[in-house]
């Protein structure tokens, strides 16, 4: 087993997260999950990583329950330490995984917010005057993909009536269907997407040719919530309404699944208790 103290471990833990291209809000959140672990172990007087017990993790998860973390907060925080502790065991800084040992605060999942067909056309009509941005939101609805992934597209991912999406972290390679609002609505963008200036490849740039950020897209599509005076919405309830849709018209699980980017079919099953009638299985996906 290798001696490290537990700060230089943390240096190292986010130097290989970055050179494993785990996304920059990965590495801020592990990194700031791990950060607040240290603080807590410092005041334990712990500096070795090897000295760490489980009772130690325990009470680490503990305060943080006591400083107003949800469950769902310190399930997470958990999951990181655990990511934590396998780069360590990779790299015999420890012969032992005392988080493996440590329980998952129990939670409930919220039900997913699924926008009406008059909230989503309200919201569309409130974008429709900047190209961009209706292009984004109506990507969003038509394809049911991640916002990172969207921030991630390239101009050479528009393919036809398919969008390609990249691979990226735990997400594997996959073909999307593109209908033809979603077709149109790029189309539009692309006639006045700045060229003159514009200093990546990336599909949705700002003014100044740089790529579109997620914190500013997550900001502007939330805007546009706001004009159209939808409550208590956020961007990813776009692609949980794609889902819905698609459910309560019938389209098959495994379609659906596969579009998504689901792992497990498991994980596109459980929306179906938020649909309350749903029109016989087929394996056509139509436009919202």
């Amino acid at each position: 087993m290798k001696a490290i103290n537990i700060k230089d471990a943390h240096l190292e833990f986010k130097k290989y997260l970055s050179e494993n291209k785990r996304s920059a809000s990965t590495i801020v959140a592990y990194g700031k999950d791990i950060e607040q672990l240290i603080d807590f172990l410092d005041e334990l007087s712990k500096k070795h990583i090897h000295e760490v017990t489980k009772e130690d993790l325990e009470a680490f998860l503990a305060k943080m329950a006591k400083n107003g973390y949800t469950p769902k907060s310190i399930s997470r925080k958990l999951n990181s330490t655990r990511t934590f502790y396998r780069f360590l065991k990779v790299n015999e800084y420890v012969t032992d995984d005392p988080s493996l040992l440590v329980a998952h605060p129990r939670y409930q999942l919220a039900a997913p917010r699924i926008l009406s067909s008059t909230e989503y056309r309200a919201l569309r009509d409130a974008a429709r005057s900047d190209a961009r941005m209706f292009a984004i939101i109506e990507l969003l609805l038509q394809t049911g993909i991640r916002i990172g992934e969207l921030a991630a597209l390239k101009l050479s991912d528009i393919q036809k009536e398919e969008l390609h999406i990249a691979p990226a972290e735990k997400h594997e390679e996959r073909m999307v269907p593109l209908n033809k609002k979603a077709q149109a609505a790029l189309s539009a963008y692309i006639k006045i997407r700045p060229t003159a200036n514009a200093k990546s490849d990336h599909l949705f740039i700002t003014k100044s040719g740089k790529p579109f950020l997620i914190r500013n897209i997550r900001t502007a599509v939330e805007r546009y919530f706001r004009l159209a005076e939808i409550k208590d919405a956020k961007v990813n309830d776009l692609r949980h309404t794609f889902v819905a849709h698609h459910l309560k018209h019938g389209v098959s699980l495994v379609l659906i699944s596969k579009v998504l980017g689901h792992k497990r079919i498991s994980t596109t099953e459980r929306y179906l208790e938020y649909i309350k009638d749903r029109a016989k299985e087929n394996n056509v996906l139509n436009e919202l």
